[in-house]
């Protein structure tokens, strides 16, 4: 079981900007202090939900703070980008860092993003695929060309070429965010690993899993690699010696951030959007995830990966809003229950 944290850098109620991005930056480093796996990097644009506007642009300085930790983006959102920019921004992490960069990729939503960085409507309605299997191929290919609805250009080579890296392994790691069946078979397809949200329980991460594998099977995907997707579940984790401290830490700070953070965002053909009761969600996310005793989260962890099938987790551990309350639950994470997990 592999266990690391998800750095929002968000933006609570009173803090600036800055702040956010050092609690981020901090938390990062100490993860790696701690002995935890990975730290997975969130990207949003004009939203105080999350400050950090290019999660790959943050992975490359959080690579270079580190010498151990795997770091990921959760996600990069793809139809925002050009797929070679972001592949070549890709391949160079993955060989300065000796393959420890992981590049998740999402759709995102139907953001004010799309006007801003002019890739429309149709871009992330129906330009996923197209811009995941080109992202891939300049991952994977020695020269890469074009024909695409979205994309044409002439073949061109791959510079630098992922498989060039020191480690040998033929390019890094690519990990499609998924919330429907949809996007649960385009990966299947592909032979993706899935990054799933926090925002749903054991039961539908093992329905989507499932999904994967019968999908990937169908579709005549190696039986080593269906076997060997490293699926990774997104969640809350927060530790205290009560579980109610807990919980309460969490409720009295994660409202403010989720209403100010979730109502920013403005969608960009003017759809209308039903927005969350925040402390309903607060509440749902600490029943769902590990918030409690170290022992009470070694608990909830453990059996989400036998009820799933999935051994990667990423946790968010900045609930509080606060940078020592934040240090000190990555700590004890990777102290007193990374131990209890084996």
């Amino acid at each position: 079981m592999r266990v690391g944290s998800f750095v929002l850098a968000a933006q609570f109620p009173g803090q600036g900007e800055g702040e956010a991005l050092h609690r981020a930056v901090r938390s990062a480093e100490v993860a790696e202090e701690a002995g935890l796996d990975t730290v997975w990097l969130a990207e949003h644009h004009f939203v105080p939900y999350g400050t950090c506007p290019s999660a790959i642009t943050l992975a490359a300085l959080l690579l270079g703070r580190t010498r151990r930790l795997r770091v990921g983006t959760a996600v990069s959102v793809l139809p925002t980008v050009h797929p070679v920019a972001l592949g070549e921004q890709a391949a160079l992490l993955h060989i300065t860092s000796g393959g420890r960069f992981s590049l998740g990729l999402g759709r995102g939503g139907p953001w004010v993003d799309l006007e801003v960085f002019g890739a429309g409507l149709e871009a992330y309605e129906k330009g996923f695929p197209e811009s995941l299997d080109l992202l891939v191929r300049w991952l994977r290919e020695p020269s890469v060309g074009a024909d695409g609805e979205r994309f044409r250009f002439r073949e061109v080579p791959v510079v630098p070429r992922p498989s060039e890296s020191l480690d040998e392994t033929e390019g890094p790691e690519v990990v499609v965010a998924c919330t429907s069946p949809a996007s649960v078979r385009l990966a299947a397809e592909r032979g993706l690993p899935m990054l799933l949200g926090m925002h749903i329980g054991d039961e539908e991460k093992a329905e989507m899993v499932a999904l994967w594998r019968n999908h990937a099977r169908a579709c005549g995907r190696p039986a080593r690699e269906i076997h060997r997707a490293a699926h990774v579940s997104a969640g809350v984790c927060q530790i205290a010696d009560r579980r109610t401290d807990a919980a309460e830490t969490l409720t009295k700070a994660m409202p403010g951030w989720l209403k100010q953070g979730l109502e920013a965002h403005v969608t960009v053909d003017g759809r209308q959007r039903r927005m969350r009761d925040p402390l309903a969600y607060t509440e749902l996310l600490c029943g769902l995830h590990p918030v409690g005793t170290p022992r009470l989260c070694a608990d909830r962890l453990a059996a989400t990966s036998e009820r799933t099938g999935i051994s990667r987790f990423a946790l968010l551990v900045e609930g509080s809003g606060d940078l020592a309350a934040t240090e000190e639950n990555v700590r004890r994470l990777g102290a007193e229950v990374l131990p209890r997990l084996g």
